[in-house]
C-alpha cells in the first residue's frame, strides 16, 4: 500500500491550496483516513480525520472554519481543502491511513504518505 500526498506550495497568507493523497490498491474506502502536520522543529500533530464513508469529520481547532477534508472513494483519493491560510500553516503536510477508529494520535497510523510541503508567506 502506498499513500502518495501532492498539492502543497507557496502561497500568500489568505490564499488557499487543495491537498490531495492517492492511494494505491483496492481497499481505500475500509480505512479511516488522516492529515498531520510537521512544522520545523515540532511533533507531527493531528491536523484532521475522515471515517470510511466519509460521513464523519474531525479537525483540530486551530484549523476549524477553515479547513475542510473529504475523500471520494472511487477515485482512492482524499483532500484537504485549506482557506485563509496563515503562516502558522507552513509545515509538511502527511496523508495517513488506519484500520483503528479516526484517532488523533500518530502513533495509531500504520501507513504514511511522503508529505508535500505548504509554505504561507506573511
Amino acid at each position: 500500500v502506498q499513500l502518495q500526498a501532492s498539492g502543497g506550495g507557496l502561497v500568500q497568507a489568505g490564499g488557499s491550496l487543495r491537498l490531495s493523497c492517492t492511494a494505491s490498491g483496492r481497499t481505500f474506502s475500509a480505512y479511516n483516513m488522516s492529515w498531520f502536520r510537521q512544522a520545523p522543529g515540532n511533533e507531527r500533530e493531528f491536523v484532521a480525520a475522515i471515517s470510511l464513508s466519509g460521513s464523519t469529520t474531525d479537525y483540530t481547532d486551530s484549523v476549524k472554519g477553515r479547513f475542510t477534508i473529504s475523500r471520494d472513494n472511487a477515485k482512492n483519493t482524499m483532500y484537504l481543502q485549506m482557506n485563509s491560510l496563515k503562516p502558522e500553516d507552513t509545515a509538511i503536510y502527511y496523508c495517513a491511513r488506519t484500520s483503528k477508529p479516526p484517532n488523533r494520535s500518530a502513533s495509531g497510523y500504520a501507513y504514511w504518505g511522503q508529505g508535500t510541503l505548504v509554505t504561507v508567506s506573511s
